[in-house]
């Protein structure tokens, strides 16, 4: 199985167990069975090169699938040009420190509307993300994948037509499919499988099925108001959707391999592994079921 299960972040077990540095844990990770990480800069890229190497290296050494996410406050729409020269930059200080570390895919938000129009705003974010692609590839960095995020707040980029257009500026971008953000900026749309059938059909129609096959996936149970997202919760809080199991059923039986990211609060890898454990049990499952009917 080529799909890759792991946290966003550090779980607060990881803490609790007395690890300090972000250095431990691509072993912790391996030891609990998981296959990837993304290292978070949410904050700001402020991860010296020295650190990032070492993690790169532990990640290699443990078999770790690294992404990176890069700052909250990128606004690719921000209609003050100098501003958006600063999420330019923001996204390419990212780029460096997944260069360090040998991260395969920095993770980015678009933007937000703001007091624009959403069509205009989208236009600048295209423009904007048109000239940093176009920076990218001309630099050493082109082997890094750059992957904007379906968000989960109405007044925000990232509805999923968005992201994928965003996508088609060039055959490198590989879209992050944030499930429970989808599901709360769409008052809580996905219940059963039609529901994400429909979602990554939509990817394939607009990317193509190789591309789509390898998205990078972002899940959590998400609570929303009319506004959309409202707070992230861990796996256990069953009143807040939406479930993994159909989507694990999608999963397999598109035979895709992404890489999935839990984001759950604070039990980001302990609900990874249930996502995980869930997939196997769909996969094995489905090939007993196809085993029977020969």
């Amino acid at each position: 199985m080529n799909i890759k299960f792991g946290p966003s972040g550090n779980s607060e077990s990881f803490y609790e167990e007395g690890y300090k540095s972000s250095l431990n844990m691509p072993k912790w990770l391996k030891e609990k069975g998981l296959s990837a990480y993304e290292y978070s800069c949410t904050k700001g890229v402020r991860i010296k090169e020295i650190t990032a190497r070492k993690i790169g290296e532990e990640a290699k050494k443990n078999n770790i699938f690294l992404s990176i996410h890069a700052p909250y406050y990128i606004n690719l729409a921000n209609p003050d040009r100098q501003k958006r020269e600063n999420s330019k930059k923001y996204i390419m200080d990212t780029l460096l420190a997944a260069e360090w570390m040998e991260a395969k895919r920095v993770v980015f938000h678009p933007g937000s509307v703001g007091k624009l129009e959403r069509q205009k705003a989208f236009k600048i974010a295209m423009n904007t993300f048109e000239e940093v692609i176009n920076y990218v590839y001309k630099k050493p960095l082109k082997d890094i994948v750059l992957c904007p995020e379906t968000m989960g707040k109405r007044n925000q980029l990232g509805t999923l037509k968005e992201v994928l257009e965003l996508c088609k500026l060039d055959n490198k971008i590989v879209p992050t499919i944030d499930f429970g953000h989808l599901h709360a900026r769409n008052g809580g749309s996905l219940k059963e499988k039609k529901d994400f059938q429909e979602i990554i059909d939509k990817i394939e129609e607009q990317i193509g099925q190789e591309r789509a096959k390898k998205i990078h996936i972002h899940f959590s149970r998400i609570e929303f108001t009319k506004a959309g997202e409202k707070k992230h919760w861990t796996y256990a809080d069953y009143q807040f959707g939406p479930n993994f199991d159909p989507l694990a059923e999608v999963l397999v039986e598109k035979n895709m391999t992404p890489v999935i990211i839990c984001e759950s609060r604070g039990t980001m890898a302990e609900d990874a592994l249930i996502f995980k454990k869930i997939y196997e049990e769909t996969y094995f499952r489905q090939k007993l079921e196809k085993c029977a009917i020969k």
